[in-house]
């Protein structure tokens, strides 16, 4: 590993609005969680001069959830207003455009947010006695629906069923991801599972919900927003919280090859992304101290700690079962809880564990000597089933 390069763009501040009360819009909680993290770097809201929207899938600045901006809702003098997003992958992609922008000089100071109100929305859809994800609209030329995929486990699903069928996976061994990720969250006060331990067995006694899936399988839905602000190296530097450097980012892409090939469900597009992200980083592997892997479903986990080369393809469900990922293994991963057992912001989910952890903020969940964390993003598919993109972002403090 060598020394951080001079081009480095840096996160300044973080903001978190973490299960409000009902009521607020996701918009209102965006622009609450940028003037947090605003606030978090000592910085003034004129100071900010430009503004991005991560969201689900990329749109119009006036989404279907607002009729206005949340930088608008702040007072923010911005240069510049994006959303921008693709499944779980709209924070690295957020601070890809954000960085560009700065190197361009369209900006000093970037505020990055995402707003959600799906948990709201969700339990509206269960009043109306509907079921199903909230806002969920089939694309043109969907044929899957018929054959039952009518949401994201519908075909993330087939990533677990085919790794069994290919390794001999075990549903212990996706219970053993649940229960790992959950000791984690049980020593973050910000967790939605804080202090409420989960057992194998429990997890095994939980209903099935699309086979092999059961219900601790699945992520959580979340009200919530997550901010940053996002600066060049040399500017993080005089502000007051410690600069977390942005060293690595890299994608992958699904849709590269055939959908029927089996190999895709059993492989994420992880490749690419890494080599990325770990060349822009001038670090390996084995420079990591811990990674916060994007856990929308437990199969998506095994499979990233064997494509990342934590451990051969495969043996993903052996390594969790050796105790590898969970509090106090020597692969700390997802160690706020992720997206699991935490709170559900995509990718910035595990960036803000990232940021808490890099800056020495994590309390009793602190990794010791952490230095660099690997975030990783997932989803999106364009072509179903399972054509997704990936991300990578490498951070150091």
């Amino acid at each position: 590993m060598t020394g951080r390069s001079s081009k480095e763009n840096a996160i300044a501040g973080l903001g978190l609005v973490l299960d409000p009360k009902p009521g607020f819009t996701a918009r209102a909680l965006e622009a609450e969680a940028a003037r947090l993290a605003i606030e978090d770097a000592g910085l003034k809201l004129q100071d900010v001069d430009g503004a991005i929207e991560g969201k689900l899938a990329a749109g119009p600045a006036i989404s279907a959830e607002s009729i206005d901006a949340f930088p608008r809702v702040l007072g923010i003098p911005f240069n510049f207003f994006f959303s921008v997003g693709r499944g779980g992958t709209a924070a690295a992609l957020s601070i890809a455009l954000g960085a560009k922008m700065l190197e361009l000089g369209c900006a000093r100071y970037v505020a990055i947010a995402i707003g959600m109100t799906r948990r709201t929305r969700s339990r509206r859809l269960r009043e109306k006695g509907e079921v199903g994800a909230a806002g969920h609209i089939p694309k043109e030329g969907q044929y899957t629906l018929t054959f039952g995929a009518t949401r994201a486990a519908s075909v993330h699903s087939l990533l677990a069923s085919r790794h069994m069928h290919e390794f001999g996976t075990t549903c212990e061994q996706l219970g053993a991801v649940a229960v790992s990720i959950r000791q984690w969250a049980c020593k973050n006060p910000l967790a939605r599972m804080y202090k409420r331990p989960l057992t194998v067995e429990e997890y095994l006694a939980s209903p099935f919900m699309v086979w092999p899936y059961r219900k601790y399988d699945f992520c959580l839905v979340s009200d919530a927003a997550i901010a940053i602000v996002l600066t060049t190296a040399d500017r993080a530097k005089a502000l007051r919280r410690r600069p977390i450097y942005v060293a690595g980012i890299g994608f992958g892409e699904a849709a590269a090859q055939d959908w029927w090939q089996k190999t895709s469900y059993t492989r994420l597009p992880v490749r690419t992304a890494k080599e990325a992200a770990f060349r822009q980083a001038q670090i390996e592997l084995r420079d990591v101290n811990l990674a916060q892997l994007y856990d929308c479903f437990t199969a998506e986990v095994l499979l990233q700690l064997e494509d990342y080369g934590w451990c051969k393809k495969g043996e993903g469900g052996p390594f969790v079962q050796a105790g590898h990922i969970a509090y106090g293994g020597d692969v700390p991963v997802n160690t706020g809880g992720g997206m699991l057992s935490a709170y559900y912001m995509i990718d910035f989910t595990g960036l803000s564990e990232a940021i808490m952890q890099l800056r020495g903020d994590a309390g009793e969940r602190q990794v010791k000597d952490a230095e660099i964390c690997l975030v990783s993003g997932h989803g999106g598919e364009i072509l179903e089933p399972m054509c997704s993109i990936h991300s990578t972002l490498v951070l150091r403090r």
